[in-house]
């Protein structure tokens, strides 16, 4: 049976008018970004074999282009409308903290972070640069794959630092695999660039390890 006719209650895109995005389940949601389905299934349908064929939600909006076009009912189009929502997502979310904002806190740059970085399907590694009042000047992601001493370069983060005339910064970066746990290397590399950046002044306050789900600050880990 089509969506179109099910009772008008029970359609994705009518309940979501009705009642409310939060009201829809992640199948319902989903269907209504699939906005069809293919021979034989609903979007709903759909939605709910991609879901299981992803593991989840979070899993299927962090594939990478190969394996998302790998399910069947998606392709290029879809792939492009999808990292085109997430991409809208992250700049809605990096409204909140526009250039001359004030972070009173580490964690306030949080949910800014996770937005810019925690659904690449890869490693990247950025810098939240402030000045003197921790008020934001920019956010730039730097380096790209593994966190290690020979893809994140200090003489980099310290070109950068002096470019944007900063007096501190946060890093941040994410991890694909939905574990913000800190590593060794997360630890080492911190030490290397607060003892670098403390050449010439700029504070290191926080290096955040971010997921879609959660944030770990090694500041509260005692690793500043």
């Amino acid at each position: 049976m089509a969506i179109s006719d099910w009772p008008e209650e029970e359609r994705p895109r009518e309940k979501l008018l009705h009642k409310g995005a939060k009201s829809l389940s992640d199948a319902e949601l989903l269907a209504i970004f699939l906005r069809t389905g293919i021979k034989g299934f609903t979007a709903v349908d759909m939605a709910r074999d991609l879901l299981n064929r992803f593991g989840s939600l979070r899993q299927l909006l962090a594939a990478d282009h190969h394996n998302f076009c790998l399910a069947p009912g998606l392709g290029d189009a879809k792939y492009a409308q999808l990292q085109a929502v997430l991409e809208m997502s992250r700049r809605y979310s990096s409204e909140s903290l526009q250039r001359g904002i004030e972070i009173t806190s580490p964690q306030a740059a949080h949910g800014y972070l996770q937005a810019q970085l925690g659904s690449y399907p890869n490693e990247v590694f950025g810098g939240l640069f402030l000045d003197t009042r921790h008020r934001m000047i920019c956010f730039e992601e730097l380096f790209y794959g593994t966190i290690d001493g020979a893809s994140v370069h200090p003489r980099e983060v310290v070109r950068k630092a002096i470019h944007f005339n900063a007096a501190a910064v946060i890093f941040a970066h994410n991890h694909p695999s939905g574990v913000a746990e800190p590593s060794q290397a997360d630890i080492q590399i911190t030490g290397r660039l607060k003892s670098a950046l403390a050449l010439i002044d700029v504070r290191v306050l926080d290096h955040i390890v971010v997921t879609l789900d959660e944030c770990v600050s090694l500041a509260q880990r005692g690793h500043l």
